[in-house]
């Protein structure tokens, strides 16, 4: 006969609670990470708003330091930002895992979600989900499947190559200049099509 046992139903209940939680908070952090990586405009500081010169050469000018300003000195933060967490998740998914590689395809990872955001951002953000939604995958079939001290002990390690590190952020800042001026230079056309439509 069925009775009822607060203290075995809190009992029970617990470890649903910390488990719907857990995935939660963990899915509400990708959702906004992987959006947030997979834009292609991340900025939305509008440093050239606070461009005041009224003269277009000087203009101009200003206009090209706030974006150096937002391309090199902010950019890099954000950069460091997503590899460091691309890291980690590859630390726990990874059942062997070594330094070097593990920092290389975190920085291709981020590389490829760059460029496939400049072609279209639907695909960066599959792209971008799909590393952290594949370790939640693993988790909730395998718990077992991490160690999280020999995870913590590999982390311990990572800052042993800061130049292979250094190395990498400088390749993903180059990769999103060039990404950056290539689409700028694709969007202007050519002077012919422009005076064939306004012919039109």
């Amino acid at each position: 006969m069925f009775s009822f046992d607060w203290v075995e139903a809190l009992a029970t209940i617990q470890p649903v609670i910390s488990f719907l939680l857990g995935m939660a908070v963990y899915s509400i952090f990708i959702f906004h990470f992987y959006r947030f990586v997979a834009k292609k405009d991340i900025f939305n500081l509008n440093l050239s708003q606070y461009n005041y010169a009224k003269l277009p050469l000087i203009k101009k000018f200003f206009g090209l330091i706030l974006y150096i300003i937002e391309y090199i000195l902010i950019f890099p933060l954000f950069a460091f930002f997503w590899f460091a967490i691309l890291t980690v998740l590859l630390t726990f998914l990874a059942k062997e895992p070594v330094v070097q590689s593990i920092l290389m395809i975190s920085v291709a990872t981020i590389g490829a979600i760059r460029f496939t955001a400049y072609y279209n951002e639907d695909l960066s953000k599959d792209l971008a989900k799909m590393l952290p939604f594949a370790l939640l995958g693993i988790y909730l079939i395998d718990a077992a499947y991490f160690s999280f001290a020999k995870s913590w002990e590999f982390i311990k390690q990572i800052p042993s190559d800061i130049n292979i590190i250094l190395y990498y952020m400088i390749f993903i800042i180059f990769l999103e200049f060039f990404l950056r001026i290539a689409t700028l230079i694709l969007k202007k056309k050519p002077k012919a099509v422009q005076e064939e439509e306004e012919t039109k």
